[in-house]
């Protein structure tokens, strides 16, 4: 099966998403005085700058070569060189001022973006996850919003310092020599032309980058974990995972430096032009000044050093403004990944008016009214078309503390079922209530906080045993923890541990061994103390010994609480209230464990097929476990 993806990145036949940019600018609006400020402070540092090209020319022209008795021009040059000193001193001061607000609205604004990223794909349905690489998510949130860090924290205020320098710059330029002005700057539109087709190409190669980045944190994400790096090394195909790693690791560098090295060229060019346009000034001046001779223009020595020294302020903000067209279309592909996964629509939602259950007042009742259910939405079906419905027409209810068991091959629909209870997934067809309240109809919160479940794949993060029993119930106290984990049997494990409850557990729990991990995800949902419980295959995966151990553990679990559990051993589920055998998404039998014997159908033919006469079940310590008979088999139940 291959992993979900979503609309390529941003190219110049696929233009950024509409809105991109004015939503970028949306980012900073709970920032928008410290914005303001910062803007503030650039127009003031751009201002000052002004000053000291000026007071050359005043150096040249009223002191150097001006008129007038001496102590009057050495008292102009003390207070010049004054000026010229102390100019630069607050222009850094409100310059590193302008830098540290930038940078804390920059870094304030990435944490919103993967804050909102990260809770938006938190209220994801389960099918998100099911069919989207966890590498691709995990690129969204680290690669593609550190990737934006500039952007954010150095482009915004790049681009107005530039602009406020630049045109405070052509002002005074203008001013001194509109002449010298328009020889400097005549050929600009050129390079704005070709630094757009340029920013494109970027954008380009941008996206495939970061397409690239992606498939290879997937591609590290998949084979360094645990279960990963089990497989490969039980297959033997280290050499394969690591030869596609290398080339995917080519693809990424060879991207990389094409990244680099776009417009390279072109900002070599405008270097070149920028560095020997004084040439020109100088030469055109010079001209003037040996063609005028005593009747040269007024100051054209002053006007002429003067407006180099400007002209030298100008070519580095007019380079990065050259430059920031090319990388703010870089960052747009960014963006647009980032905004694309903001945008996509969570299909399991709180309907208009839901209601919160109270949990004193839920008794846990469980009923599933004609329900269809079918993965694929994409097209409308009829009830006819049967092989495309997961679910198809399955009605039962589960009393208030009963024990309802599904059982019947795998793929016939059993795990499905109980996840459309908690709405991990939304019924296609008819209703599935508690207490009879659509569940479409409760809080997701709501209806999260009375159900419970135990899967038979038990996930336990990678922290202490503490922390990992505490998810169920963050305010337990230590007392607490060592009750649920006594019911559930594994406390003497615990105790056993060099470090107890401060433990940890390892990746994915693998310090821990499967029946210890069940007995501990036990005792996690007895500190919730859910309403309803689900036990999805709870003890197939699990050794005799230890399936003991965890059905020991579920029995007061199960105690007074609406369950409904998957069953592969029959064993396990043969004191149920009812037992349903589910098959092709529908339900075929249903009654007690003796009803369906009785009955000769499908379940009893899986019965007799686990338990023919004579047949060894298992082994454990006390010796070979039969199941010959009724008494070894409710024993066994137990």
């Amino acid at each position: 099966m291959r992993p979900h993806r979503l609309t390529p990145p941003a190219t110049p036949e696929h233009p950024a998403r509409p809105g991109t940019f004015a939503r970028i600018v949306a980012t900073f609006r709970p920032y928008r005085a410290q914005v303001g400020l910062v803007a503030l402070l650039i127009l003031v540092t751009a201002g000052l700058g002004l000053i000291n090209p000026l007071l050359i020319k005043v150096v040249f022209n009223q002191v150097i070569l001006g008129e007038g008795p001496e102590s009057d021009r050495l008292r102009l040059l003390l207070i010049v060189v004054a000026v010229m000193i102390a100019t630069p001193i607050v222009s850094g001061l409100l310059g590193l001022w302008q830098t540290y607000i930038n940078n804390r609205v920059g870094q304030s604004v990435m944490r919103d973006l993967r804050n909102a990223l990260y809770a938006h794909l938190q209220h994801m349905s389960l099918k998100f996850f099911t069919s989207t690489r966890t590498g691709e998510i995990q690129s969204r949130l680290s690669n593609d919003v550190g990737g934006v860090q500039g952007v954010l924290t150095d482009t915004a205020s790049s681009i107005v310092s530039n602009i406020a320098t630049v045109i405070s710059t052509v002002v005074v330029m203008f001013v001194l020599s509109w002449e010298l002005t328009v020889l400097s700057l005549g050929i600009l539109p050129v390079f704005l032309l070709i630094s757009r087709k340029v920013g494109k190409i970027r954008r380009e190669v941008s996206g495939q980058t970061q397409e690239s980045l992606a498939d290879l944190t997937a591609h590290m994400q998949e084979t360094l974990s645990v279960s990963g790096i089990l497989l490969s090394k039980a297959f033997g195909r280290q050499p394969y995972e690591i030869g596609r790693f290398r080339a995917e690791n080519q693809r990424l560098s060879e991207l990389e430096v094409r990244r680099t090295m776009v417009g390279r060229g072109f900002f070599s060019l405008i270097q070149i032009f920028f560095s020997i346009t004084p040439a020109f000034v100088y030469l055109v001046g010079g001209y003037l000044f040996l063609r005028g001779g005593a009747g040269a223009p007024e100051g054209i020595v002053g006007t002429i050093v003067a407006f180099t020294t400007l002209q030298s302020r100008l070519f580095f903000p007019m380079g990065q403004l050259l430059n920031v067209t090319v990388e703010v279309q870089s960052a747009l592909a960014l963006f647009d990944r980032i905004f694309e996964y903001l945008d996509l629509e969570r299909d399991i939602v709180d309907r208009d008016g839901a209601i919160e259950l109270r949990p004193q007042e839920v008794r846990g009742r469980v009923s599933f009214e004609n329900v269809w259910f079918k993965y694929d939405r994409s097209r409308d079906i009829g009830p006819e078309e049967e092989r495309v419905w997961t679910i198809s027409g399955v009605d039962f209810e589960v009393e208030p503390g009963k024990l309802v068991a599904l059982v019947g091959p795998s793929g016939a629909g059993k795990t499905t079922l109980t996840y459309l209870v908690p709405r991990l997934y939304d019924v296609t067809r008819g209703s599935v209530r508690v207490d009879g309240v659509d569940v479409r109809d409760i809080k997701l919160e709501s209806l999260g906080d009375i159900i419970g479940m135990v899967t038979q794949e038990t996930y336990l993060f990678n922290a202490t045993i503490r922390e990992n029993l505490r998810y169920g119930n963050p305010e337990a106290s230590d007392e607490e923890l060592e009750d649920a984990a006594r019911a559930a049997y594994i406390w003497d494990r615990i105790v056993e541990m060099p470090e107890g409850l401060d433990t940890t557990v390892g990746e994915r729990g693998y310090k821990m061994s499967g029946g210890e991990k069940q007995r501990l995800a036990i005792a996690r949902v007895i500190l919730k103390n859910p309403h309803i419980l689900i036990l999805d295959e709870a003890t197939s995966a699990l050794d005799t010994h230890s399936e003991r151990l965890v059905q020991q553990a579920l029995s007061p679990l199960i105690q007074g609480r609406t369950t409904i559990a998957i069953a592969h051993r029959l064993s396990t589920i043969l004191a149920a209230d009812t037992i349903l055998f589910v098959d092709k998404g529908k339900i075929t039998e249903r009654g007690s464990h003796a009803d369906l014997l009785a009955r000769d159908g499908a379940y009893a033919a899986l019965y007799h097929e686990q338990f023919s006469d004579g047949a060894i079940e298992t082994r454990c310590e006390d010796g070979l476990v039969l199941a010959s008979g009724d008494v070894v088999t409710e024993r066994e139940a137990v």
